[in-house]
């Protein structure tokens, strides 16, 4: 039996490529059909309103993460208000960051909150 050989054949229909191919004794003899390229049908998106102007915030969630953020802010003021030694007292370990924590949670519901249509 003849040891096959791999060689670089060019593709009908598709100019300047070129693909491997291997010689025998069974395929050498069948005549190679044309290649046709598959073409996708591309379907347009539908241009409605709602389809284009879609944004993934409304105007209310805006609203929230500006209260979020400034509460956030409002929070780290307060804790530098504490007079106590390294920020030791009340407003420094308890109400600040408990104003910095809900300031947090205002905007994960900003997020997370669904906009009106």
């Amino acid at each position: 039996m003849a040891k096959d050989k791999t060689f670089m054949t060019p593709v009908p229909g598709r100019a300047g490529k070129a693909t491997n191919r291997t010689a025998s004794a069974t395929n050498a003899s069948v005549a190679e059909a044309p290649v046709q390229e598959r073409v996708t049908p591309v379907t347009p998106m539908p241009h409605t309103k709602s389809a284009v102007s879609a944004m993934p915030f409304g105007a209310e969630n805006y609203r929230l993460m500006i209260i979020g953020v400034a509460v956030i802010l409002i929070g780290f003021f307060i804790m530098t208000l504490d007079k106590e030694e390294f920020g030791f007292g009340f407003l420094g370990l308890t109400l600040g960051p408990l104003v910095v924590l809900s300031g947090f949670i205002v905007e994960f519901f900003a997020i997370l909150k669904k906009p009106k249509k």
